[in-house]
This record gives C-alpha cells, structure tokens and sequence, in this order.
C-alpha cells in the first residue's frame, strides 16, 4: 500500500538506517554489536533499529539482557535488496565494504567468546561423555533414524550450542532452535554462522510455551534435553503440538539409570527413562512410536526414541 511504501522509503533515506539494513542481510546483530560496527551509541543505534522495525523492515527479539535484530518479512525485505543489487552491479560502495570489515571483527569476538565458554566447561561436558557412547556414535544413529523422508520444517527444542542443527539442519527446508539461556544462543550463533546455515533460525523460549502455532515442524528434536525437566510430560506434549501429520518428534536422553552424582553435581532432575514412561507420554500427546533405538556406555545407555503424529506402532527395540 502507499503508506507502506512511504514508511519503507523514509526508513532507507537515512544513510545510518541503510547500513544497518545492510548489516542485518549479513547475519542477525544485537544493538551493541550493532553500535560496534558502526561506530555510534547504543542509544542512537536503538532510535534507528525502532525506525526499521515500525517499516516491517527489521524484527526485534529480547534474549535475557541482550535485543538481537533480524530482517523483516521476505516478502517486505527481498524485493528491497533484489533492487539495490541490481543497482550495485558495478561494485559495492566503500561504506558496505568498510562496514562488513567490522562485522568480521563482532564475528571473530563471537568466536573468541565461545573458546573461552567450552574451555571453561569442556572439563564438566568431558566427565559427563566419558560414561557413555562417543557423541559421534549418537550422531550417526540420529542420521539413520531420520534418513527415511525429508526433514522439511526443523525446531531443536533446548538447542544448546546448535549442534542438532548443525547436524540436521543442512538436510532441512528450514530450522529454528530454541532455549531458555542467552549465553547457549550466543554459542549456538557462532557455530552456525560458521557451518554457513543461513536457513537457520535462534530463538529465546521456554520449552513448556513454545512460540511457535500448531502444525508449523516436520521434525521436531528433544537432544539431552528432557533430563532438566521438571515436567517432562508437559514438555512432550507442547513439543508434540508443533507436529502436523506425519510430523516426528526425536528424544535423544539416558535409559534409566542411579547415577545420583548427574542429579547434584550436574543438576539433572530425571536420572533416565524407561520405555514405558516415553510410551504413554507419546500416546498422551497423540503420537506413536516409530522406534527405539539404544547405545549401551559404560554407566550410561543412551536412547533415542522417535514417535509419530497419527501413527500407533508396536514399540520395537534396537541395540
């Protein structure tokens, strides 16, 4: 409409709003990274973000402390940029090309963040790994299980560090990983720009009120996630609410098991599952068991249980 139209045009005129628009088609930027690129204050960078997001040309998303900044709707967004790379075919301008200097700057600080984090933990991860299969033995039957059919619409539900999508997330039409904690999604924003998965989507969220309608996943994935739940029922159900027919949900956790020192050292709330406990947590939730599958450790059994939107399956085991 010509108001939109007036409102998208005004918000460009800026050179300030232009570069910022520019910045966001690169990668998602908080105000502060944003405000380092460009050499101005938070406070100037928040007045211009407020612009671009009135003219549906930015998105605005709070994780704890920090506001991160995304582009607006493709169908706003795309048409914009289809013009200015046509008008730039004979080279960039020297403001774009000083500009994504400074952001391979905020990239390499994401990097060095992320070092310092896993080398102040690799210590707790590692104590943890050495009583089950190697990650890379996982990995390998969460590829199998999932090799059967298109991944289509992804959501990792307690993305951690982004691993899941990095793992699976190449094979998907799109992918949006979830979790409570600021700090993970600032990892996970690194590995993932550096797999080159532009697709993929961060977002901040509670896993019982996911933000997302019912029906949106093909594939929905629950990766050592459900042992932190206090209400791991809840959890399955409102990862299953995502799921459209035929839609799969992953859990990837621990059998059983009585290792009291996950429960205070590591803050584990549920020392494993049984099969049974999954089984009607599924059926509750109107899912069926696909499979089973299980990767016997040293003191730890790691299974991963695949259900199904609309399907009713025997349980069937796999070592």
């Amino acid at each position: 409409m010509p108001s939109d139209a007036l409102a998208i045009f005004r918000a460009l005129a800026d050179p300030t709003r232009l570069r910022i628009f520019h910045l966001l088609r690169a990668m998602e930027l908080s105000i502060g990274e944003l405000a380092q690129v460009l050499g101005q204050s938070q406070p100037r960078v928040s007045r211009h973000v407020k612009i671009l997001a009135d003219a549906g040309l930015a998105e605005r998303r709070k994780e704890g402390s920090w506001v991160f900044l995304g582009l607006g709707k493709d169908d706003c967004v795309a048409p914009l940029f289809a013009a200015m790379d046509d008008w730039s075919r004979d080279g960039d301008d020297a403001w774009v090309v000083a500009d994504r200097a400074r952001l391979a700057a905020v990239r390499a600080d994401r990097a060095a963040a992320a070092a310092r984090y896993f080398a102040e933990h690799a210590e707790e991860w590692d104590a943890i790994r050495s009583l089950h299969v190697p990650e890379s033995a996982v990995e390998q039957r969460i590829l199998a299980m999932l090799s059967d059919g298109p991944i289509g619409h992804m959501v990792d539900i307690g993305t951690g560090t982004g691993r899941m999508i990095e793992l699976v997330g190449g094979r998907a039409s799109s992918a949006l990983g979830i979790d409570r904690s600021p700090e993970m999604l600032r990892l996970a924003r690194v590995k993932i720009a550096e797999a080159g998965l532009d697709h993929a989507e961060l977002r901040q969220g509670d896993m019982y009120a996911l933000p997302l309608g019912d029906g949106s996943a093909d594939l929905v994935i629950l990766h050592q996630v459900l042992h932190f739940a206090q209400h791991p029922a809840a959890a399955i159900a409102e990862a299953a609410r995502l799921l459209g027919a035929g839609g799969r949900l992953l859990i990837v956790d621990f059998a059983s098991h009585e290792l009291e020192d996950l429960r205070t050292r590591d803050a584990h709330v549920r020392l494993g599952f049984a099969d049974h406990q999954i089984d009607g947590w599924f059926q509750a939730a109107g899912l069926g068991f696909d499979r089973v599958e299980e990767l016997v450790g040293d003191a730890l059994t790691v299974k991963l249980w695949l259900g199904v939107r609309g399907r009713r399956a025997e349980l069937k085991a796999v070592s």
